[in-house]
Order: C-alpha cells, then sequence, then structure tokens
C-alpha cells in the first residue's frame, strides 16, 4: 500500500530546530519536501515560549496507523512528556492527512482521527503547508478544501502569529 502523509512537527522546549531536524533525519527516504521552519505563537491558551513549526511530507508503504507510530516514536526520542493539554514540549508531531492510493482516508478513531481535528483551524499547520504544497487539499467537513483558501479564511490576529524564521535544511 503507497500512501502519502501530512505531518506537521512543533518544539518549544531545548533544542527545538535539532528536534525538527530530527524528523526529516527519522524520515529518510521517505521524506518528498518540509517547509521552511516558522514560528509560532502557542495555540490553546497556556502560557509558554513560542513553538518553531514544519509541515513535512512524508510517502511510503506505510499504512495510516505507521505513520501515526513513527510520529510517536519521534517524540519519544525526543523524550516527549505530555503533562498539560496544548503545553510545552519538546517535540509534538501530528498526522495530519493521509492519502492511500492517491484517497484521501477519513477516520474517527480517536486514536488517529483524520483529517486530523482542528487542522482547518490551525494557522501554524496551514501556513507552512501552503509553502510547501500550494496546491494542497484537506478535507473539512466531507469536502475537500483548498489549503490556501483555509489560510485566507483565518482570522488575521491567527495568521499573523505565524512567521517564517529560517530554512530547515
Amino acid at each position: 500500500m503507497r500512501s502519502r502523509a501530512v505531518l506537521s512537527a512543533g518544539s518549544n522546549i531545548g533544542d527545538s530546530v535539532g528536534y525538527l531536524r530530527s524528523v526529516l533525519d527519522a524520515a529518510g527516504d521517505d521524506l518528498v519536501a518540509t517547509s521552511d521552519v516558522y514560528r509560532t505563537t502557542p495555540w490553546g491558551g497556556v502560557e509558554q515560549d513560542d513553538f518553531v513549526n514544519i509541515t513535512l511530507i512524508v510517502a511510503g508503504e506505510r499504512t495510516p496507523r505507521e505513520w501515526l507510530d513513527f510520529c510517536c516514536a519521534c517524540e519519544r526520542a525526543a523524550d516527549r512528556v505530555r503533562e498539560v493539554r496544548w503545553g510545552p514540549r519538546t517535540l509534538d508531531v501530528d498526522v495530519v492527512s493521509v492519502e492511500v492510493d492517491g484517497v484521501p482516508v477519513v477516520s474517527d478513531d480517536p486514536e488517529l482521527t483524520l483529517p486530523h481535528p482542528r487542522a482547518d483551524q490551525r494557522a501554524f499547520v496551514l501556513v507552512p503547508w501552503v509553502q510547501v504544497d500550494p496546491d494542497a487539499e484537506l478535507t473539512v467537513d466531507g469536502r475537500a478544501r483548498r489549503v490556501a483558501d483555509l489560510v485566507a479564511a483565518l482570522d488575521d490576529a491567527e495568521a499573523a502569529g505565524v512567521t517564517r524564521a529560517e530554512a530547515i535544511r
């Protein structure tokens, strides 16, 4: 089974850019493209430092669950601790969307909801994604929407909280 996944990675503790690079290294030959690093204001109302985020496109012979396992392995390697929801972290890697044989996967599995819940509302996911894939689409409420259109529909303050910082490679 050939699949293509969009992953979002973020960090705001320790060597944050180094943690992001570790995800790229772990992806190896499955890495198709990656955005630049973006500095983003925290989402979710927890007082903390800004994040650095990237969006990656990966492709390989993996199931959606295996992409989730990949993300969890990257987090474990970075000593990720889950203490506060939406709180500070060494590394957070999420599966945003997956296509299998070109067909978007929709799942309401509590362990792997696809597309990722609220991805269509999160500038830190959408803005880097458009940079790396300007023609990208995300299934929202059962229909394909252009990610660029989702970015345009964001609240101005939300979009302004995401700024390009540097190339990662």
